[in-house]
C-alpha cells in the first residue's frame, strides 16, 4: 500500500510529523510531496531537520505566484508525480492552494482523497483559503474533522448524504503540541538568545494576506502594536513577506522583531509567552493547548469553539479593540482546559488506522 502526501506549508509540516510517524509505525509506505509554497529555509528546513519528518521524495519548488498560477502549476506537477507512483490514496492538510492542487490531481486521476482538517469554515469567502477548504472537501473521500463544530458545517452543507466518509477524530495539531512539548524545553535556547523573561512579554505574529496586503487593515494593526509597546514587550517573529512593507511604512516601536523561528522555538515562545496575538490559525489553537488566550487579529474564526471557550478573542484590524482586549485579558485567569475539544493526542493513529481499513 502507498499513500501520497502532499505539504508545502509550515503548518502541514506540523501536522504531517505525527502522521507520518504513524505510517511508519504500521509499516505503510508514505510518498511525500513538497511543493514549495513556504521555500524559505527559515520556514521550511528547519521544520524537516527538527520533527524528524522523513524527506520528500519531490520537491516541486512552486512558489511566489498568483493563486491561480501556483494552483494550476501545483497540479501539473502533482499529476505527473501521481500517474508515476499510482498511489492507493491521496492526504492532504488544512486549506492552502497545495491542498487544493493535490485534491484536485488526484481526484481527476480517480484516485481516494483523505482530508485531515475537513469542515472548518469561517464563512468568508474572500479568504483563499475558505475557497480551498470548500472545494477540497468537495473532492474527498474521507473527511477527517477536528472538531464538533467541523462535523455539524459538514452536515449543514449536505455531505452526510454523499457516498463520503465523516469522522470526528481529533486535532492532529494536538498530538504535535503533545509529543514535542518536552523536546521543545530540552532544545530551545530562544528565550536566553533573546532575553526573555517567562510572562514578561507577548508573542505576536502576522502573515495573511487579508492583513499584509491590505494597506489600511495593515496600518491599523500597527498602530495598535505600537500603543501596546508603549507598555508590553512584544516579540514579533516577523514574517519574510513583511520585512520590506514594514521598513517602507517606517514602522519602529519598542517592538522585539525577530527572525522566523522553528517549531520547538515557537513553542517556548508560546509557552512562556502571557498572551498571543496573531491571524494565524494553527497558533489561535496552539495557544489553547499552551492555556494562553490569544487575540486573533480577524474578523472571524475557523475556531469558533474557541470563542466559544472565552479563550480566543477577535478584534479584527481594530487598534482600540486590540488594545482594549489586552487589558481585560492581562490578570484574567484562563478559562478552565476542556480535554474534549481536539482529542487525546492519539489523533494520527486514529486516522492512519481508518484510512488503511477504508479505501
Amino acid at each position: 500500500m502507498k499513500i501520497v502526501t502532499v505539504i508545502g506549508a509550515r503548518p502541514q509540516f506540523i501536522k504531517a510529523s505525527v502522521v507520518s510517524r504513524a505510517f511508519i509505525q504500521l509499516n505503510i509506505e508514505e510518498i511525500i510531496i513538497h511543493t514549495g509554497q513556504h521555500h524559505d529555509s527559515s520556514m521550511s528546513d528547519v521544520f524537516f531537520e527538527e520533527m524528524e519528518i522523513p524527506k520528500p521524495s519531490y520537491f516541486l519548488d512552486v512558489h511566489g505566484l498568483s493563486h491561480g498560477a501556483m494552483t494550476g502549476r501545483m497540479l501539473e506537477r502533482i499529476e505527473e508525480v501521481l500517474k508515476e507512483v499510482k498511489p492507493n490514496a491521496m492526504l492532504v492538510y488544512g486549506d492552502t492552494n497545495s491542498t487544493l492542487a493535490g485534491a484536485l490531481a488526484a481526484a481527476k486521476l480517480q484516485i481516494p482523497v483523505a482530508h485531515i482538517e475537513a469542515g472548518l469554515r469561517s464563512f468568508n469567502r474572500a479568504m483563499p483559503e475558505e475557497l480551498n477548504r470548500i472545494l477540497t472537501d468537495q473532492l474527498s473521500d474521507c473527511l477527517y474533522c477536528p472538531s464538533d463544530a467541523a462535523i455539524e458545517n459538514l452536515k449543514q452543507e449536505g455531505f452526510f448524504h454523499q457516498p463520503k466518509k465523516v469522522i470526528k477524530t481529533g486535532d492532529v495539531m494536538f498530538d504535535a503540541f503533545t509529543y514535542y512539548q518536552k523536546k521543545a524545553e530540552e532544545k530551545s535556547n530562544i528565550l536566553q538568545v533573546n532575553h526573555l523573561r517567562s510572562n514578561e512579554y507577548a508573542l505576536l505574529t502576522l502573515h495573511r494576506a487579508e492583513n499584509t496586503d491590505d494597506e489600511n487593515r495593515l496600518k491599523e494593526i500597527l498602530k495598535g502594536i505600537q500603543q501596546l509597546a508603549e507598555t508590553t514587550t512584544i516579540v514579533w517573529p516577523v514574517h519574510p513577506r513583511l520585512k520590506s512593507k514594514l521598513a517602507a511604512l517606517s514602522f519602529s516601536p519598542s517592538v522585539k522583531l525577530i527572525e522566523p523561528v522553528g517549531y520547538f522555538d515557537m513553542i517556548q515562545l508560546l509557552q512562556h509567552a502571557h498572551i498571543v496575538l496573531t491571524d494565524s490559525g494553527g497558533l489561535q489553537k496552539e495557544a489553547y493547548f499552551a492555556r494562553k488566550y490569544c487575540i486573533t487579529l480577524r474578523d472571524q474564526t475557523e475556531w469558533v469553539e474557541l470563542v466559544h471557550e472565552k479563550a480566543n478573542f477577535l478584534t479584527g484590524a481594530n487598534a482600540q479593540a486590540m488594545v482594549n482586549t489586552y487589558h481585560q485579558l492581562f490578570t484574567k485567569p484562563f478559562p478552565a482546559f476542556n480535554a474534549s475539544l481536539y482529542g487525546d493526542g492519539h489523533t494520527a493513529e486514529a486516522i492512519v488506522k481508518h484510512l488503511i481499513e477504508n479505501i
